[in-house]
């Protein structure tokens, strides 16, 4: 049951959208409107991955590339903890380290499992944006 990692398709977007709004924290807020269509300008341009599991979709990640800003990084809740997340991570930061990349962002919410996780995997806590969540910074390379 290993995790493959892929560029994603314009077809596997349903599937990245079912995944982003069934997790349980980071959930959207009624300001943030999010809809398939979001996801298109990521897949179109080489900038989104999927991992599959036995031929199903288990998590995505997204880089705005011109802003260097990790939009997405999610794993379907049934495949928490099976080192899904790591993947997708790694795959993204060995992608913008081959386009010489020299600083990625993120924002997370505040007290989450993903605050943990990029702070565990060499994330810099920088400050907080304007809604509270916390912001991140790190080179793509170790």
């Amino acid at each position: 049951m290993s995790i493959c990692v892929r560029y994603a398709r314009v077809g596997d977007i349903a599937r990245m959208h079912a995944i982003r709004m069934a997790v349980r924290e980071n959930v959207l807020s009624g300001t943030i409107v999010i809809d398939e269509a979001s996801y298109a300008a990521y897949v179109a341009s080489g900038c989104a991955w999927v991992a599959e599991r036995d031929g199903t979709i288990v998590g995505f990640a997204a880089i705005d590339a011109a802003s260097a800003t990790v939009w997405a990084l999610f794993v379907a809740p049934a495949a928490e903890g099976q080192g899904v997340g790591r993947s997708l991570h790694a795959e993204l930061l060995r992608w913008a380290a081959d386009l010489g990349v020299a600083k990625l962002c993120l924002t997370t919410a505040a007290g989450t499992r993903a605050e943990r996780f990029y702070a565990e995997n060499g994330w810099n806590a920088v400050g907080h944006d304007e809604h509270g969540q916390t912001c991140f910074e790190r080179s793509p390379t170790p």
